[in-house]
């Protein structure tokens, strides 16, 4: 599988300007489209409006930075001229804990690197900010495959060399952690393809998942919910009424069982729309109306 997936990756490097000093950035990408859009991670491609793209076969092309998006670690670029054809894209949904893996990237600028390991687990959460906006990237995968400085925008495939994540972090001695290709996330790539930038809904509140009593969970037909730890004072949360211990189980009529099932669900479409949103307060079912506004850098 490495065979397939090395050509599809590229050893990427960027030049930033920070603080009136020039510094420069490497890591990897995975050309993803037949007209050479590349994926690779937001914190390689940070400030940076160009760079170069060298593939395994020798052959290099400028690349220019088309979007990204720190929330979700995720940023798009597109060769200037001839890329490799495109990587196929995976479905992480799809893997399994001890299912064998590839990490392809350029790490310490050894161009078309390979290491081989297993997903170690699955369903982890990975941090992020811009700004004072925060987010949780969803069903990161975990993988004791070597990622190492440059492996960052690198392919995570599967024994069909299908690109199932992208490598993102180092999470400790032999493990790694890749972002997962899946519904949330080709909804992102498409942002960024179209706008350069990914929209978010923003509704204000804090909160945690939470199992929910036995005779509450046989009452909704759901096991756990999200207990709201804070509501952000003039908040969109705020303003329809929810208060600090709701237990949230419904948002836009579907299920809420955690903070993704909730993310999943704010995007732009879904700013300044009414937003039903059904909570446990107390003994009894509350329904309230909230409108999310839109997520910025400056939103707490």
């Amino acid at each position: 599988m490495a065979e397939i997936v090395t050509p599809h990756v590229a050893a990427l490097r960027v030049t930033t300007n920070r603080r009136g000093r020039d510094a420069s950035g490497a890591g990897s990408g995975v050309v993803f489209t037949a007209d050479g859009f590349i994926l690779t991670n937001a914190h390689v491609v940070a400030g940076a409006d160009a760079g170069t793209a060298v593939f395994a076969d020798g052959s290099s092309t400028d690349v220019d930075v088309i979007g990204a998006d720190p929330l979700s670690d995720l940023a798009v670029v597109r060769a200037r001229s001839g890329a490799p054809p495109p990587a196929e894209l995976g479905d992480a949904s799809e893997l399994r804990v001890g299912q064998l893996v590839v990490a392809v990237g350029n790490p310490l600028g050894l161009a078309g690197s390979v290491t081989a390991g297993v997903v170690s687990a699955l369903g982890r959460s990975l941090p992020t900010r811009s700004g004072r906006a925060g987010r949780v990237v969803e069903d990161v995968i975990q993988t004791d495959a070597a990622l190492n400085p440059g492996s960052s925008g690198g392919a995570l495939a599967d024994s069909a060399g299908r690109v199932v994540g992208i490598n993102t972090a180092v999470a400790g001695i032999g493990l790694g952690l890749a972002v997962p290709m899946n519904t949330t996330t080709r909804r992102i790539i498409s942002a960024l393809l179209r706008d350069g930038r990914v929209r978010r809904a923003y509704l204000g509140v804090v909160s945690t998942p939470l199992p929910l009593p036995g005779p509450v969970a046989e009452r909704t037909g759901q096991s756990s919910a999200l207990r709201v730890v804070e509501v952000v004072d003039g908040s969109p949360a705020a303003r329809s009424g929810l208060k600090a211990g709701d237990l949230v189980l419904s948002a836009g009529r579907q299920p809420v069982s955690d903070a993704q099932s909730l993310q999943r669900l704010l995007f732009a479409d879904a700013i300044g729309e009414p937003l039903p949103v059904t909570v446990l307060r107390g003994e009894a079912m509350v329904d309230v109306i909230a409108v999310p506004s839109e997520l910025t850098a400056t939103t707490s």
